[in-house]
């Protein structure tokens, strides 16, 4: 088992996940709803939805041993900076794989509210971008 890494984005944004202003100040704001201030948010990757694969995203007070953090400031005009200096995004080494060089965006337009990855693995993603497909080359390397 591997230590867990500290990734803060910066020069190498695109090594691990490329979070925008915009995912950083709502997940500020998801979390400064929270009294555990151990709570983070999770990303992870599972089998499933109309394409194969599909994103989750649920609020975690506990980081295991060999997740990966991604850490990135809060914005000091935002709201939430007064409680979340910061934010971490847990991520485990399987998700980690299919997420490494991907973006998290967050959108509050007329479609409604929800965060979408662009993910440089994914082949197709489905209509509501919840799901995707990986590249036939990166799925046949994750069966052997």
């Amino acid at each position: 088992m591997s230590v867990a890494a500290m990734y803060t984005p910066g020069a190498n944004a695109h090594e691990y996940l490329k979070v925008t202003p915009a995912a950083i100040a709502r997940i500020a704001e998801l979390l400064a709803e929270e009294k555990d201030m151990n709570t983070q948010l999770r990303i992870y990757i599972e089998g499933g939805g109309c394409s194969g694969f599909q994103y989750g995203f649920i609020l975690d007070e506990e980081r295991k041993e060999d997740d990966t953090i991604v850490s990135c400031p809060v914005a000091k005009n935002d709201a939430a900076y007064k409680t979340r200096a910061e934010i971490h995004i847990y991520i485990d080494p399987l998700s980690l794989q299919y997420l490494t060089g991907a973006e998290l965006e967050y959108k509050d337009d007329v479609e409604g509210q929800r965060f979408i990855i662009r993910n440089p693995h994914a082949q197709t993603t489905c209509g509501c971008g919840s799901s995707f497909s990986l590249k036939e080359d990166e799925a046949k390397e994750g069966d052997e």
